[in-house]
Order: C-alpha cells, then structure tokens, then sequence
C-alpha cells in the first residue's frame, strides 16, 4: 500500500514555479504618460508613488511590450469573489472591447481580473496587466503561468522595484497607476468594502472615465455607486457600445 501511495506520488507533476522575466525595464510615469499621449498627473499626485528605495521618482518597471498602450486601453475591474454572472460579464466586455481595437488593462488578481485578461488574451486581443509586487513575484501564485504569458507576449507593469517590501496597504498605488495608464476603468463587480473602490476614487481624481456597470448600479444591496453617480465623467453603462460612445467623445 504505501509502494503504491508514493508511485502515485511520484507520477503526479510538479508545480512549475514562476519565472520573473529577464528585460526589467524602467520608465518614469511622467515619461510613460507622454509617450502614450495619456493626460500628465499633478506633482502630488507623483509624490505618492515616489519610490522609497530607489531614486525618488515615480518609476515604472515593466516587462513586455509598451506599445501595447499606444491604443486606448480601457481597465476592467472588480472584486476577487466574483459570481458566476460577474464573471460572464466580465468576460464578454473584454471581448467586445478587444473587438473595438482596445488594450485591457487589469490587476492580475483572482475574480474579475483574471476573467477580463484571460478572455482578452484568448480573443487575440491586447492586455496590460499592473501587479501590486515587483516583477519577481506573482501573487496569487495560482495567476503565475498567466503573468509569465503576458510579460512574455503583452505587457506587465508596477510601480515595485525589485526587492521592494509590498503590503495589503501598498495596492492603491497600483491602483493609480492602473488609472492613469487607461482611458477609462470599468467596475463589473464590487461589494462596499471592494478594493476596487479605489481605483474608482482614483479615477476622479485623475479626471479618468468611471463607468460602472447597470446591474451594479440598480443593486439595492450596495451604497457604494451612488457617492460616485452624477460627478463629472462617471457613466452608468448598459452595453460596451456606451463606453465606446463616451470616450470617443
């Protein structure tokens, strides 16, 4: 019995183990902005993603191929615990907008995220993912293939140097930058206590589009949508037709 237990051991493959990428690359934000015609941020705005180890300046590390930010490039994101629907949804608004000729953009966290990049990617489409760890780290480890497809064929980015310590309080500088790359952000998913909220504050602060989904919207069980609803360039959608309408404007 035990011969057989560690024969069946023995077969089962090993885990592979996240490779970080090797072409590390650095930008700063500003520099990055410019060059990917996106509007420029305040200088207090910067500040907060000075680095605290490195020079000081609001530094991009990335992996890939920056032209991927050279279309307009629309975030999608949402909670980690997404429902089945949630999930659809997020998934076919990748889709369509991969079909309209637009990068997406997300975290690289379990949920919406995952489902947005995963149905980008396999709609031919182009992706940028911004991680909240240095390009050495894949986390959740279960996304580590994923984030070694895109940094190896797409683009992968953070505001983490390498050897940089990161914690729970550390996202919303991904989440800036998340913002500032991107036309507009897109919440599918998002309970009143979801990080993505965020994102979706950054975004006014970045006079970036909000768009907030209908059916987030009309749910009676969150309050969370209306401290956003009716303030300058936040837009309840029903259709990707409508997010397209808005930022062509």
């Amino acid at each position: 019995m035990c011969m057989e237990l560690q024969r069946q051991h023995t077969a089962m493959p090993r885990r592979t183990r996240y490779r970080s990428p090797s072409d590390i690359r650095t930008i700063t934000l500003p520099s990055l902005l410019a060059e990917m015609h996106r509007p420029a941020l305040e200088a207090r705005q910067l500040d907060f993603l000075a680095s605290s180890t490195q020079d000081g300046l609001a530094s991009i590390y990335y992996s890939g191929d920056l032209s991927a930010l050279r279309s307009r490039a629309i975030s999608i994101v949402g909670t980690r615990e997404v429902s089945d629907e949630g999930r659809r949804r997020a998934r076919k608004l990748a889709r369509e907008l991969v079909a309209a000729g637009i990068t997406i953009v997300s975290g690289l966290a379990k949920g919406v995220d995952t489902a947005a990049l995963t149905a980008a990617i396999d709609a031919g489409g182009r992706t940028a993912a911004v991680i909240g760890t240095p390009l050495d780290k894949a986390y959740p480890a279960e996304n580590a293939t994923l984030q070694e497809l895109i940094y190896g064929e797409h683009l992968l980015l953070t505001p983490f140097a390498i050897g940089e310590r990161t914690f729970k309080g550390n996202f919303p500088k991904r989440n800036r930058v998340m913002a500032a790359i991107s036309d507009a952000t897109v919440i599918v998913e998002a309970s009143d206590t979801s990080g993505t909220l965020h994102q979706a504050a950054e975004c006014g602060r970045l006079k970036r589009w909000l768009f907030i989904m209908r059916s987030v919207a009309d749910d009676p069980s969150l309050t969370w949508p209306k401290n956003f609803i009716n303030k300058p360039k936040v837009a309840v959608i029903s259709s990707t037709q409508d997010i397209l309408d808005a930022i062509e404007t």
